[in-house]
C-alpha cells in the first residue's frame, strides 16, 4: 500500500485486512477512524472526526465525512458515491450560535451534534447529503442529490429529492445468498 500524503496509516485506530486508503485521503484525527476488511476509501475524501466503517465498503472520491464532536458509523457492504456529504455535526441555521471551530471551546454554544448510523447494505447516490442524527436501516438507498434529515426511514427503500421522500422498494432477494458465499469464503480463509 502506498503512503498517504497527510497522515501515517499506522495512526488509524484500525485498518482492516486488504483495506485500501487512497494516497490523497485527508483524515484529521486518524486515531478515531476504524476501517474494516476489504473496504476502500478513494482519493480526495475528507474525514473530520470519529468514523467507523465495516467490511467490504466503498467511499468514493470527493466525499466529506464531518463528525466534529459526533461519530459516523457505517456497517458492512456500505457504498457512498462521489460528492456525498455526511454530517454528524452542523451549525444551527435557525438560531444564532457560536460553534465554529476557531472559537475557543469555553465560548462555544449552539449547533447540532448527533451521531449518524448507516446500517449494512446502505447505498448513497452521488451528492447525497446526510444531516446529523440520521439512522438508516438495512438496505436504504438514495438517488443522486438526495437530502436526508433526522426522521424514521424504512429498510430496503429507495429515497430521493431534497425532502428525502420514498421512491420505491429495493429488490434484495439474491443478496442473502451472495453475502453467505462471501462469508463462507472468509471463514475458509479464501479471502
Amino acid at each position: 500500500m502506498s503512503e498517504n500524503l497527510f497522515f501515517d496509516l499506522k495512526a488509524l485506530a484500525c485498518l482492516g485486512r486488504e483495506a485500501r486508503v487512497g494516497r490523497c485521503v485527508r483524515i484529521r484525527r486518524p486515531e478515531q477512524v476504524r476501517i474494516g476488511d476489504f473496504t476502500i476509501i478513494d482519493d480526495f475524501t475528507y474525514i473530520s472526526g470519529a468514523f467507523e466503517i465495516g467490511q467490504f465498503g466503498h467511499i468514493a472520491p470527493n466525499v466529506n465525512l464531518i463528525g466534529a464532536r459526533g461519530t459516523i458509523r457505517a456497517g458492512d457492504f456500505v457504498g457512498v458515491a462521489a460528492g456525498s456529504c455526511i454530517y454528524a455535526s452542523s451549525s444551527d441555521y435557525m438560531s444564532a450560535s457560536l460553534d465554529l471551530p476557531g472559537v475557543p471551546k469555553d465560548f462555544q454554544f449552539g449547533g447540532a451534534t448527533e451521531d449518524v448510523f448507516l446500517s449494512d447494505h446502505v447505498l448513497l447516490g452521488s451528492n447525497t447529503v446526510i444531516l446529523p442524527g440520521v439512522v438508516l436501516p438495512e438496505g436504504v438507498a438514495t438517488a443522486a442529490h438526495t437530502v436526508l434529515r433526522k426522521r424514521k426511514y424504512q429498510p430496503w427503500t429507495l429515497y430521493g429529492g431534497v425532502d428525502g421522500r420514498p421512491l420505491a422498494p429495493r429488490q434484495h432477494d439474491r443478496l442473502e445468498q451472495a453475502v453467505a458465499r462471501i462469508r463462507a469464503a472468509q471463514a475458509a480463509g479464501k479471502l
